[in-house]
């Protein structure tokens, strides 16, 4: 998952949707084994009966075998087999207490049947991720408001090193279904045992069941089965996701290869969640309902039955699936929509909000998302390689490399190598520097240009400089994209200097007079983006370490008090918190969020808001044309002070104090933007935007006269390129 377009879900699912809650990483073998599971589900006891059938895919040698593994210590376990033993070996305390289990195989034993059961419960417990950040989950959940299991739960007997394939027959009380990965049968409404059959023979790393009292809409596709399970009826909501699934499901499969699973099922929850397992989706019942959903998250998800679900990730090299879902997901989307260069701009912008040199790490060493630093790197510097590669490649080889790498290794684990592997061969091309830089380096490059001058040479003009790489660290390779605008040419000029340098002299020769000369102006090139080419965020307060709270001592004790519960959700200490009144001016060496209509240092945010449509007074705020008044809005804006650091001063009103709680859990997921505006105690957004970047030291003006900015033409997105003839290493 994900990261979303779209915050207005963040106060449901913390990061703002869709924790692609792919297998915890397990260390997985080739070997896989079969598990014919036959279950009794008890909601109201909050217990599981299971007989399960084990198969191994080779039988016991001459002398037997001895085969371990681990079940949830609240489930007894026995052996039904005379000639097989069973004994608890170890038992593990935790989050869920494990016990470690011994069990020895006669020669030429195959197969073992494990009978167990118990109470299983663990409910629903609460962790903070990031900043005020609420993120609920469960260890297993059996109970009347539905049933959740997978793989660590220890729900069925996980051995070591091991994939499962599966057979799974669940009864239930009347009127509940059970849901799983693959092929299913359920049983209809009227008929008084509730039976639901799963069954999936590609090798898993984990097996899932969820039940609650369904009602179950399905289609055929021509891909797989769609499916809808709902917590109650609502067959309009239902059809929107069949019409979605059968969409996305066809986009994917042309573009990829074919999809991996018999159905793809939207799962409705009893809480909220944004989770991907293989073949299905368990979403929390408020988040299905948002419209934008259906197109911008749900294909992340149908997506990942590719890349994680489809072929699984290898850990110990990095997870790259939630980069590469991002990018052929959410950033698609977009791309789709003439919006691909703003996306990029918000991944890099991420980057450099969050990202400071000591908190940053190489790609091969993410593994999951579990804060802003770790989704800036692992899904945004992850998708930004996969853009540089598909510009570097173009379009068709990108997607056949894409193609190869799936097919090579579908339902196995792999890595960065195999991905560069497979890119390789359908490309007759080295990229070991390429993937090297990008993976296992940390940082990011920064430009600059200088030397710049424009020399009329005929009929044409040659515009020569130097493009730098200013950072620290050692110089990347880069194809780095310049686009000349041209006087009466909306074309432009276009060009790739490659820099391998810190310094990279240029002379491009171009057929008109050139009025600017913009460096990387798409956002194609993963690097740390200049203060300048940043519109202000909440982001960058979010990311600071050294924020300063100020709090409007004329307010009531009430505001004062909300006010200051706001700032230690978000990490304040109570150092980093202080009156207006006990300020002459404010700090010039770190950031400040101001708080309150009554600030008495509000003023300097109308000095900062040069250059943009607003308008501030005592009892309103006047933006794009819209008024939020005092008494009904909660607003918040930030701005870059001036001076060379630009540093962020943002700017927190709320319309009173009931409102400040929901304020400061929403707020962290709304990073991006420049200014919010918000109605009620909710509340509820009703304006979101980003201030439009005046001037950038890579957007050069050329010449004495002021000229605006044009920009350069879209490209095609990457569907476009599945019109195209595919080429042998298609699939």
């Amino acid at each position: 998952m994900f990261a979303l377009t779209r915050p207005d879900i963040a106060d449901l699912v913390p990061r703002c949707l869709l924790l692609a809650t792919l297998a915890a990483p397990w260390p997985l073998s080739a070997a896989t084994l079969s598990h014919d599971l036959h279950v009794r589900v008890e909601p109201s006891q909050q217990r599981i009966q299971v007989t399960d059938r084990v198969s191994w895919p080779e039988p016991a040698g001459t002398s037997g075998a001895v085969r371990s593994f681990h079940l949830h210590a609240g489930l007894e376990a026995r052996v039904l087999e005379d000639d097989a033993s069973l004994m608890v070996t170890k038992r593990l305390a935790g989050p869920v207490p494990i016990e470690r289990y011994r069990l020895k195989l006669p020669p030429g034993r195959q197969t073992a049947t494990l009978v167990y059961g118990g109470r299983l419960h663990h409910g629903l417990d609460t962790v903070r991720e990031g900043r005020g950040r609420l993120q609920q989950y469960t260890a297993g959940h059996v109970a009347p408001d539905g049933v959740y299991l997978d793989g660590n739960s220890f729900w069925y007997p996980r051995f070591d090193d091991t994939m499962v394939s599966f057979a799974l027959r669940v009864e239930l009380p009347p009127g509940w279904q059970a849901v799983s990965q693959g092929e299913g049968r359920l049983s209809a409404p009227e008929e008084k045992a509730a039976v639901s059959v799963w069954k999936e023979g590609q090798p898993q790393d984990d097996i899932y069941l969820l039940a609650n009292r369904f009602h179950v809409y399905r289609r055929a596709t021509p891909v797989a089965e769609a499916m809808v399970f709902l917590r109650r009826p609502d067959p309009q909501l239902a059809r929107r996701y069949l019409d979605a699934t059968d969409r996305y499901l066809g986009l994917y499969n042309r573009l990829l290869g074919p999809y991996p699973y018999a159905k793809f099922a939207l799962v409705e929850n009893f809480w909220e969640t944004g989770y991907g397992m293989p073949s299905f989706t368990l979403l929390g019942p408020r988040v299905i309902r948002l419209p934008f959903i259906l197109h911008s998250s749900f294909p992340h998800e149908i997506l990942h039955n590719w890349w994680g679900n489809g072929v699984y990730v290898d850990y110990a090299a990095g997870n790259w699936s939630e980069g590469l879902t991002a990018y052929l997901a959410d950033h698609l989307v977009q791309e789709q929509r003439g919006l691909g260069p703003a996306y990029r701009r918000s991944a890099l912008q991420k980057y450099a909000d969050y990202v400071a040199e000591d908190r940053d790490f190489p790609l091969t060493s993410f593994r999951a998302r579990h804060g802003e630093v770790s989704q800036a790197v692992g899904y945004n510097k992850a998708l930004m390689l996969f853009h540089m590669l598909r510009l570097q490649l173009g379009d068709s080889a990108f997607l056949d490399g894409l193609r190869r790498f799936y097919a090579d290794h579908q339902f196995r684990a792999a890595g960065y190598a195999d991905l560069r592997a497979a890119f390789e061969t359908v490309s007759d091309m080295s990229l070991a520097e390429e993937f090297t830089q990008w993976t296992e380096r940390v940082g990011a490059p920064s430009l600059a240009v200088d030397q710049l001058s424009v020399v009329e040479d005929g009929d044409r003009y040659r515009v020569q400089g130097v493009l730098r790489q200013v950072q620290e660290q050692a110089p990347y390779r880069l194809q780095v994209p310049i686009w000349v605008q041209l006087q009466g040419d909306d074309a432009g000029f276009e060009a790739v200097i490659k820099s391998q340098a810190a310094e990279q002299a240029f002379d491009l020769v171009v057929p008109g007079r050139p009025l600017r000369l913009m460096v990387d102006s798409r956002f194609d090139v993963f690097r740390r983006l200049h203060p300048a080419e940043i519109p202000p965020s909440l982001g960058q307060l979010f990311g600071a370490d050294d924020l300063l709270f100020v709090l409007p001592a004329s307010a009531s004790t009430q505001m004062q008090q909300a006010y200051s519960g706001l700032a230690r959700s978000w990490g304040a200490s109570k150092q980093d918190i202080v009156r207006d009144d006990q300020l002459r001016e404010l700090p010039s060496d770190r950031p400040v969020w101001l708080l309150g209509w009554q600030n008495r240092f509000r003023a300097e945010v109308t000095d900062s808001a040069q250059g943009q449509d607003l308008r501030l007074s005592d009892k309103q705020l006047t933006l794009e044309d819209q008024r939020f008044g005092r008494s009904a809005h909660s607003v918040a804006l930030v701005f870059a002070r001036p001076g060379e650091n630009r540093l962020a001063l943002g700017w927190l009103a709320a319309h009173e104090a009931a409102a400040v709680a929901g304020l400061s859990r929403k707020l962290p997921h709304y990073g991006k933007y420049s200014y919010l505006a918000f109605s009620g105690n909710g509340p509820r957004n009703v304006l979101k935007g980003q201030w439009e970047v005046q001037e950038s030291p890579l957007n050069i003006r050329l010449g004495g006269r002021e000229t605006p900015a044009a920009a350069p033409p879209q490209r095609p997105p990457l569907t476009a390129a599945t019109d195209a003839p595919r080429s042998a290493h298609g699939s």
